[in-house]
């Protein structure tokens, strides 16, 4: 299978943060001036007060948040400060799936990369994945020596500062405790906030999408806002204007949409997934959402983005997030049929839903998905990908989620249903809705990216058994 990946790939270094570690660096800090900064959080980072007066606020009400980095010289001192003791992998949902597809078998993986440093070349998959240049491919081990080097790529980083429930920090003599445990991102990548779209990529795909089978998209959750207002979930005021003006959302998205909509002109049996993410703007997302619905196959998403639309639609949100698998199902189909999409897929700690109005064998659907769900299980276990058959054997030995078969079982009630073990596929409300439950691991040694994972190993095995 030949596929196209877009658009957001990136390196996060992560970094955890002790308690005695940020007492340390506070000292000599302006405390005054960083507890004002926390009571107007900007939600951005132009100076070191604003990143402190970011983590200490997520430490102290042990919350997550992410600030975007908008000063070379803040990012320079991040990097000088924490990178050489971060741990570093891939970043960005396409370029996890890049990465899952190239490893479970895919033939060839094209992906657009923002900015192809020597650092983010390292992180993708040696075995399927493939770099256009010049319209020519080149492999990961390839390409960086066929770029200029001189160029000096910039390495767009995504810095997650981990913190501890329990830890404790201490300002100006006040012990604060962590109630939670949990992140905070500062994220250097002015490239994918823009949804930069690699012009050898976009030419070699043009030339030959004919001979694609799919396409996997995500990154239109990094777009931001001209007037800087962040509308849904977020502790950011307002963004500076000049350093916002060039995220012109609807200009970058009706773009990306005619490229889609171009390699459906070159060949019309092609499949695209596009992956959600979650956005920080209520406007940014309702269009996304309405103008890639008629062009697209199917999109994915967790249980707070279908929330986050079915919020911005009027729609019940709370049965939602307490995870009613009928009233998931039903949010999703109300937008398959405002938008005119053919899918919506729904992944979540204790189960996948699928919700379609193609009449597939129910037995191939509950395949590519059981197939995600054991990848992504596995992966979560071991911390690694690995292909496919050490992934499947890894899974058969961890339990399906008890919470996921229930709500399976909730859901069959509803439904003219065709039942396999605990999963199910059957007809309801006119749609095809499939239900497999997570296999879920006691002790992850990766939570990062399971969602993206699930989704491009569904997406490959449904390329495969219905092509």
């Amino acid at each position: 299978m030949n596929i196209l990946c877009a658009y957001n790939a990136n390196i996060d270094a992560i970094y955890h943060v002790g308690g005695k570690e940020l007492s340390c660096m506070l000292q000599g800090e302006d405390i005054k001036e960083l507890r004002e900064i926390i009571n107007d959080a900007p939600g951005f980072i132009s100076s070191r007060e604003h990143f402190f007066a970011g983590l200490i606020m997520c430490m102290q009400n042990g919350i997550g948040a992410e600030w975007m980095v908008l000063e070379t010289e803040v990012f320079e001192w991040l990097k000088q400060t924490f990178l050489a003791d971060s741990l570093m992998r891939m970043g960005g949902n396409m370029g996890i799936m890049s990465n899952v597809l190239s490893e479970l078998g895919a033939s060839r993986v094209i992906p657009n990369v923002a900015s192809l440093s020597e650092l983010q070349t390292s992180f993708f998959s040696k075995k399927a994945v493939f770099h256009p240049y010049m319209d020519k491919l080149y492999s990961s081990t390839e390409i960086s020596n066929i770029i200029d080097n001189k160029k000096k790529l910039k390495d767009l980083i995504h810095f997650v500062f981990d913190f501890k429930k329990g830890d404790k920090f201490t300002i100006n003599r006040e012990v604060i405790v962590v109630p939670r445990e949990n992140r905070f991102i500062a994220t250097y990548d002015p490239l994918n906030f823009s949804l930069y779209i690699d012009e050898h990529f976009k030419n070699y795909a043009h030339k030959h999408a004919n001979e694609m089978h799919g396409a996997i998209i995500s990154g239109y959750h990094l777009l931001q806002h001209p007037d800087g207002q962040k509308k849904h979930g977020s502790l950011s005021k307002q963004l500076p204007k000049k350093k916002i003006m060039n995220y012109a959302y609807k200009q970058r998205l009706n773009s990306s949409t005619e490229q889609l909509q171009s390699w459906k002109d070159k060949r019309d049996d092609i499949r695209i997934h596009v992956e959600l993410g979650h956005f920080s703007n209520d406007d940014i997302a309702s269009y996304a959402f309405s103008i890639l619905s008629p062009v697209v196959d199917s999109i994915g998403m967790n249980e707070d983005e279908l929330a986050m639309l079915a919020h911005i639609h009027g729609m019940e949100t709370r049965n939602i997030l307490e995870m009613d698998p009928v009233l998931i199902a039903q949010v999703a189909i109300e937008l398959c049929k405002n938008y005119d999409l053919s899918k919506i897929l729904v992944h979540t700690r204790e189960f996948v839903l699928s919700v379609s109005c193609m009449n597939d064998d129910p037995d191939k659907v509950i395949e590519a998905i059981d197939f995600g769900v054991r990848c992504a299980a596995a992966f979560a276990c071991s911390g690694k990908l690995a292909d496919r058959n050490t992934l499947l054997d890894i899974s058969s030995e961890i339990e399906e989620s008890e919470l996921g078969i229930a709500a399976c079982s909730r859901l069959a009630r509803h439904i003219e249903e065709k039942r396999m073990c605990s999963s199910v596929c059957g007809v309801y409300m006119s749609f095809q809705v499939s239900m497999v439950p997570t296999r879920v691991c006691d002790d992850p040694v990766s939570k990062v990216g399971l969602g993206d994972t699930i989704s491009a190993a569904i997406f490959l095995r449904e390329l495969e058994l219905f092509a």
